[in-house]
């Protein structure tokens, strides 16, 4: 069979030999029942992680981000967000879907950045009984779509103090906490202490094949324990997966600055290709986001994958390369040479 470079996203990474081995020597019970000893441990460990009082195990980012808005709001309540935030663009309308909500977009900066200035104005009064009730502001950190870059703590300190103003909660879109707290120093429990609610993914750059993980009080984990079960999340024994996330916490976060090194190295090389646009800049941690002058994406996209290559799309006539643990420096400098090779045709 032939192996691919694949740089489409970090959730294809495969579980290693040691969390493997973690995850058949698991000991489990029934998670309906809090019975199980391996996702107990990950919960509590995950919780102290993120400096919050509680946390619950759930499959995926996405059940994660739409528990935590379900349980802070109301139907016909408002969250506002950036326009890219994976909750708008990616969610299949789950907050309309399954919580009654409507999204409030403010449009950030290159980095998917906005700022309490731009958020005040939004934010509805609270005599208008006629519009939604504005209950929340998500943000998304890192942010995918901007191509992995990081949220400023201060411009975090800045909302938080708003939000306080008018009485509103935050939930934290921490899919890749772990990747902004390895580039800045920046504690996941600093970065979380801002927001009522967190959700962080387990299967991308951490490398376990499941699940996320979502955090607050113990009064919000437990109301955010029956919508998990309400939407079919109750998982039993669950500790089989569990112990890959706790695996994944537990020796794979430090190890996450190799993949933005990857990044940054993939990111300079396109740099030097006079057809491709690319912003250095927004090459933070480990997701690559360039353009083509003279190729569409997905005709480039074909190329490469014909020579070994898998790359993405992020927004329209935008490719992504995102790096992590399965991919070596090697093939990354090989990644390179396959494109160059490609774009000098």
């Amino acid at each position: 069979m032939k192996k691919f470079i694949d740089l489409r996203s970090d959730t294809v990474t495969k579980p290693s030999e040691g969390m493997r081995k973690a995850m058949y020597e698991a000991e489990v019970g029934d998670d309906v029942y809090k019975e199980d000893p391996t996702a107990n441990e990950l919960e509590e460990y995950a919780a102290e992680l993120l400096g919050k009082e509680a946390a619950l195990f759930v499959p995926s980012g996405v059940m994660g981000n739409q528990i935590c808005l379900n349980v802070l709001t109301s139907p016909g309540d408002e969250v506002i967000c950036e326009k890219d935030a994976h909750i708008f663009q990616y969610e299949s309308g789950s907050p309309a879907m399954l919580s009654g909500l409507q999204l409030s977009l403010v449009e950030g900066d290159k980095k998917g950045i906005f700022t309490a200035t731009q958020i005040e104005p939004l934010i509805r009064p609270s005599s208008a009984y006629y519009m939604a009730r504005t209950r929340v502001i998500e943000i998304e950190n890192t942010h995918n779509r901007a191509g992995g870059t990081i949220n400023p703590v201060e411009n975090i300190q800045e909302i938080f103090r708003l939000a306080k103003k008018y009485n509103l909660f935050m939930h934290l879109d921490g899919a890749r906490i772990w990747n902004a707290y390895v580039e800045t120093g920046i504690s996941p429990a600093k970065y979380a202490s801002y927001f009522d609610s967190v959700s962080c993914c387990l299967s991308k750059g951490l490398g376990a094949p499941i699940g996320s993980i979502i955090a607050g009080s113990k009064e919000f984990i437990k109301e955010a324990y029956r919508v998990r079960k309400a939407w079919g999340g109750g998982m039993r024994q669950v500790g089989i997966i569990a112990a890959a996330g706790l695996y994944a916490l537990k020796n794979n976060i430090e190890r996450l600055k190799e993949d933005h090194q990857k990044a940054k190295l993939l990111a300079y090389n396109l740099s030097q290709l006079k057809t491709v646009n690319i912003d250095l800049e927004l090459v933070q941690t480990n997701i690559v986001m360039f353009s083509l002058v003279n190729m569409k994406a997905e005709d480039f996209i074909l190329k490469c994958k014909d020579r070994g290559l898998l790359l993405g799309t992020g927004k329209v006539g935008v490719i992504r390369a995102v790096t992590h643990m399965d991919v070596t420096m090697q093939e990354i400098e090989k990644a390179c040479k396959i494109i160059e090779d490609i774009l000098t045709e």
